[in-house]
Formats: structure tokens, C-alpha cells, sequence
């Protein structure tokens, strides 16, 4: 009769409100059920992991590659240190920040005994619930993973604050180590471990391990793919082919310089507008992004509404390229092909398109034959270009005189910056989205990466030569000399304020490489009317938008003054694409038609577009 009474009293007690029983089914999933078949695939775990290593050993130990990773981080180590005094100098202060982490540990460790006890715990407000990294379910359910999951945001959040609270740092001291910390703080997610995140350990524990076996073998193919660095494949190359599935507009090369092609595009009307549209692309990246397939090619677009688009392809360039520097780019780049557009229609007067460095390179070439009296650009339309780069983003992280001496020595003994270089400098700005979801996904769960156009064109890196990337570096992010009017060019002190011809400025409002304020406040220096215009998305997703898609939006308003805070505020928003509005714009300036033009004309054309230039890969 007692035990009956104790049993009572039991079962009253699961029916608390709030209490959940252990249920085994919950941690099924995690169990070994074969431990010989996971050893087995462990050992072969190890083994690809030996040829990884070897990939990454081979070109060091033959001379081949000389390793520089010290050097980054180094930098890092002195640039957290700097934190650190601040924080180790004064005793109240590392009391302040220790009481600060260990309390907020405290409170997890509290709630999750409290969940692991069958208690009904708060659900405060989570900042970090549409975090992509942590969907899976367990990580909330789980009280271990969800104890992981909030130990890592808290950790993360204090280490972010150490840094924004630090009294005595310089601007760009902050700013980079900000910037290390989110890189840190990425790289250690739990999200990335097999142990500590629940979905890899289920998969582990389901496969045996083989999940992890063929993740090594991907990790050894792409370091040797890479040549001794890690090349990650974030999506399945086999699938695309330029000129087969991608670039497909019909054209032809009509001329060739050291440094580009240039190609002219087959219209698609009976008539077309008698300014020819020149694009000037940036050399980090190739100019087929402006043409990945027929739906989303602005290229194609741009032809059907009665534009001659010609586009410069710029060269991959190698140790032959290395004194190539910004006048032969906008020489024999940008001048060449206005040659070129007049040998092939017999037109004066062009319309212009840079994108990104290319805008930067097309400003600075447009400020030079301002003073040269060079009147044959009569509007420029800028796809997120920076001219001033006060406000350029977490790219000036890697852009002081110590970083930028680094590379300059490294450039020195080949000629050129890696392609692979910049593209990882790009990825590192959003490393949770374009990083370590790829580690994970291939060489964690053993996955091969789904075909998309836009970043096989990512990984389809360019080189830069020595010269060119060093002027760059050091006038645009290191001394800002463009727009102070110190910029020189084929002898000229350069200034925007001779640019006097219409400018169509377009940002991106969640631009990561060309911030929307960095390209409001440039907006403020040409010497002519400024049509600032900000779309909605990033740095690619924003420009390359078709209107039949009805993605996105963008704002458009007065004129480029005061405060960019304040622009947007008072902005109009327009839903969809700002391609329509910026034909409008061009045709606004001069409207005047022709009849659809040969292309060519009387010129002997070299190849078929998009030319061979453009298929050289890194």
C-alpha cells in the first residue's frame, strides 16, 4: 500500500505543468550502433586527412610556395593585444569583464538545469533565433547543444563589446579588431565541430563515419587544386563551361591590347541609340557576371532595348603584366576601346558603365581627360564604386602600410596577386554565409556543393598585376588620394571636379565591398549633376537584378547633400529592378536613334564572344 502511495505521488509529479520526462527516443540518434565500422572509417578519415597535408606540404617544402600566413596573424595577435592592455591595465576593469562573461554563463548554466529538471524557463527574447547556422531544431531542444549554442553567442557578444568598449584605440585599430574578432568568433562556431553540432554528429553517427572519409578526400583534392592553399569549391564547376551555358550573348572580339579584348555585341532591334555603350568592368573579377545566362544578363538586356554594348574583357594577367599599372589600364584599356568603338561605328560620343573598381578606374580616367579636353565619355554610370573610401568597409581592414607591404614583397617575386588572395579577402568580409557553410557542408558531411552560376563565377578568380594592385591599395584605401585631388595620372594631378558629364551612381543598400554611404559621400566630388540611386540586396545581387524577376526595389531622391542617414530616410522606394529607371536616365541625356549597326562595322573581328581572355583561369 505504500508503494502505491510513492508511485502516487511520482505520477503527480510528471503532470506538473512545464515538466517533460527523459525520452530515450531523443538521444537514439546519437548512439554508436556499429563502433568497428566507425573505427574502420575513422583510420581512413586520417589517411585522407595524411594527403591533405601532403597537398599542403609538397610546393613548401620544394620551394615552390613560400608561406605567408604568419604574417596575417601576426597582425591580428598585435591588434587584439592593443584590447587586451586596455582591459589587463587597470584591475577594476578585467574584474568588470570577467564578472560580465562568468554571469552571463551563470545565467545559461541555471535555465538549462532548470530545463534538464523539467522546470518551466522564460523564453526571453533571442536575438540570435534567424541565425541560418543553428536551424537545426536540437539546438533548442537539446539542452547540451542549446547550453552550446548560447555559450558561443554569449561568448561572442562579449568579446564584440570588449572591442567597441576599449578607451584609447585609433579608428583603424577598432576597426580590424572588430573585424578579428567576427573572423574568430566564425571560425570557432560550434556549428563547425562534429561533436558540438547535433546535425554533423547524427549524420557521423548514421554513416559510420563515412560522411567524414569523403569530406577528406574533397580536402585533400582541394588543396591540391589549390596548389598547396585550400581552394574551396563552393559549387559544382563540372556543371558550367563559359560560352557554353554562360556568356552566351552573341558577339565578337573586335580588338586585342595587352590588357583587354574588346568586345561589341549583335543587336537585337531594327534601331538602336546613336551613343554606343561602353562597360568597363573590374579586372578582380571577370565581366561575365554582367552575363551569366540569358535571364539575368544586363548585357543581353541592355542590347534589347537598343543599346550597341561593347564591353572590355581585361586580361588574366601573369609575370608579364607585373608594370602594368593604372594609366595602361586606362590607356590601353579604357582608351583603347573608345578607339575602338569609333573605328567600328564612327561615333564620337559614348555612354560609359564601371563597376567597382572599374567605376573607380573610369572616374579617375574621366577626371584625366577632363584635363586633356577628352570629351568622347558624355555620361558615366557607376555600378558600386567607391571614389572616396572614408566609409569603404571592412576591406580597409587589410589595407595599412604593414598589410600592404606584405603584399607588395609577395607581389615582387611573382609579378602579380593571386586570384585566390582577393577572393578569400572577399569571402572573410561575410565568412558565416560564404565560408564555413562550405567547410561544413563538404569536407564535415562529405557533400558535393549544388550547381550555382554566380558562385562558380566567384570562384573563377583573376590575378593582379603588381603595378595596378599596388596603386590601387595605396591611392584608394591607404591615402584616399582621388578624391583629396592627389591622385596622379600619366603626370596629371588629377581632380572629380573636371568630370562635369551626368553621373548615374548606383549603390547597394547591403553592400559589403562598396558600402551605400562610402558611395553617397563620393558622390559629393564630381564636378557635374550626381542621380544617386540605392537598390535593395548587395554588392552582386543588387546590380545584377532583371525586371522580370520583380526582386528587391530601390530608392531614389533629391540631390547628393548632407547626410546619407538622412537621404535615405526621405528616399522614394520604387519595388523591383532599377534597370528601366537607369534606360530612362540614359535615354533622358540623348534619345536620338540609328539604324541597328553591323557589328564590326568595317573591322575584321578576332573571335567570337566572349573571347578568349576571359576563359584564362587563375
Amino acid at each position: 500500500m505504500a508503494e502505491d502511495s510513492k508511485a502516487g505521488e511520482r505520477d503527480a509529479a510528471t503532470d506538473k505543468p512545464g515538466f517533460q520526462a527523459f525520452d530515450p527516443a531523443v538521444i537514439e540518434p546519437y548512439i554508436v550502433k556499429d563502433p568497428e565500422a566507425l573505427t574502420v572509417n575513422i583510420a581512413r578519415t586520417v589517411e585522407q586527412l595524411g594527403k591533405a597535408a601532403s597537398a599542403w606540404l609538397a610546393p613548401r617544402e620544394s620551394g615552390e610556395k613560400v608561406d605567408t600566413v604568419a604574417e596575417p596573424m601576426v597582425d591580428m595577435v598585435k591588434t587584439l593585444s592593443k584590447v587586451s592592455e586596455y582591459w589587463l591595465a587597470d584591475p577594476r576593469r578585467t574584474l568588470e569583464a570577467q564578472t560580465m562573461l562568468l554571469g552571463s554563463y551563470f545565467n545559461i548554466w541555471s535555465r538549462t538545469l532548470n530545463k534538464l529538471g523539467g522546470q518551466e524557463v522564460d523564453n526571453a527574447p533571442d536575438p540570435h533565433a534567424k541565425d541560418k547556422r543553428f536551424a537545426d531544431e536540437d539546438w533548442v531542444k537539446n539542452p547540451f547543444f542549446d547550453f552550446l549554442r548560447q555559450a558561443y553567442f554569449v561568448t561572442s557578444d562579449w568579446a564584440e563589446k570588449l572591442v567597441a568598449d576599449a578607451d584609447g584605440l585609433d579608428e583603424h585599430t577598432r576597426h580590424k579588431a572588430g573585424f578579428y574578432v567576427k573572423q574568430i568568433a566564425s571560425a570557432i562556431s560550434p556549428t563547425n565541430f562534429v561533436t558540438t553540432n547535433p546535425q554533423l554528429y547524427r549524420e557521423t553517427v548514421a554513416s559510420n563515419g563515412a560522411n567524414l572519409v569523403r569530406g577528406m578526400k574533397m580536402l585533400a583534392e582541394d588543396i591540391a587544386a589549390g596548389k598547396g592553399d585550400l581552394k574551396l569549391r563552393q559549387t559544382d564547376t563540372s556543371k558550367f563551361a563559359i560560352g557554353e551555358n554562360m556568356a552566351l550573348t552573341p558577339g565578337k572580339v573586335l580588338a586585342q591590347s595587352d590588357v583587354c579584348q574588346v568586345l561589341q555585341y549583335d543587336a537585337t532591334t531594327e534601331k538602336v541609340l546613336k551613343r554606343p555603350l561602353l562597360i568597363c568592368p573590374p579586372w578582380i573579377n571577370k565581366f561575365y557576371i554582367l552575363d551569366l545566362n540569358p535571364a539575368k544578363s544586363f548585357i543581353k538586356w541592355a542590347v534589347d532595348q537598343g543599346h550597341t554594348v561593347f564591353v572590355i574583357s581585361w586580361v588574366n594577367p601573369d609575370e608579364r603584366h607585373a608594370d602594368k599599372d593604372w594609366e595602361s589600364y586606362a590607356r590601353e584599356g579604357i582608351g583603347f576601346a573608345l578607339d575602338t568603338i569609333k573605328q567600328a561605328t564612327g561615333e564620337e560620343e559614348v555612354n560609359a558603365i564601371g563597376y567597382c573598381v572599374g567605376g573607380t578606374l573610369l572616374a579617375a580616367t574621366l577626371a584625366l581627360h577632363g584635363q586633356e579636353g577628352d570629351k568622347r565619355i558624355r555620361t558615366a554610370t557607376l555600378f558600386t564604386t567607391q571614389v572616396d573610401f572614408t566609409h569603404a568597409g571592412d576591406l580597409k581592414v587589410f589595407a595599412d602600410e604593414d598589410q600592404i607591404d606584405v603584399i607588395e614583397r609577395g607581389m615582387k617575386a611573382t609579378g602579380y596577386l593571386d586570384g585566390s588572395k582577393m577572393a578569400t579577402a572577399f569571402n572573410m568580409l561575410r565568412a558565416s554565409e560564404l565560408i564555413w557553410p562550405y567547410f561544413v557542408n563538404n569536407y564535415l558531411k562529405g557533400q558535393d556543393p549544388m550547381p550555382f552560376d554566380l558562385l562558380y563565377w566567384n570562384s573563377d578568380s583573376t590575378r593582379m598585376p603588381a603595378a595596378n594592385h599596388s596603386f590601387y591599395l595605396r591611392n584608394c584605401y591607404l591615402k584616399n588620394t582621388l578624391t583629396k585631388g592627389e591622385m596622379k595620372l600619366a603626370g596629371k594631378t588629377l581632380s572629380l571636379k573636371d568630370v562635369k558629364i551626368p553621373i548615374y551612381n548606383l549603390a547597394t543598400k547591403e553592400d559589403h565591398i562598396a558600402p551605400a554611404k562610402s558611395v553617397f559621400v563620393g558622390s559629393k566630388f564630381f564636378g557635374g549633376k550626381v542621380t544617386y540611386v540605392m537598390a535593395g540586396s548587395g554588392h552582386i545581387a543588387g546590380v545584377v537584378n532583371p525586371p522580370d524577376k520583380k526582386k528587391y526595389q530601390y530608392w531614389t531622391g533629391g540631390p547628393v547633400k548632407g547626410e546619407f542617414e538622412d537621404w535615405a530616410a526621405k528616399a522614394m522606394e520604387t519595388a523591383g529592378s532599377w534597370w528601366p529607371n537607369w534606360h530612362e536616365w540614359i535615354k533622358a541625356e540623348d534619345d536620338r536613334m540609328v539604324p541597328a549597326r553591323k557589328t564590326g562595322g568595317t573591322m575584321n573581328s578576332i573571335e567570337e564572344a566572349p573571347g578568349s581572355y576571359v576563359r584564362v583561369r587563375a
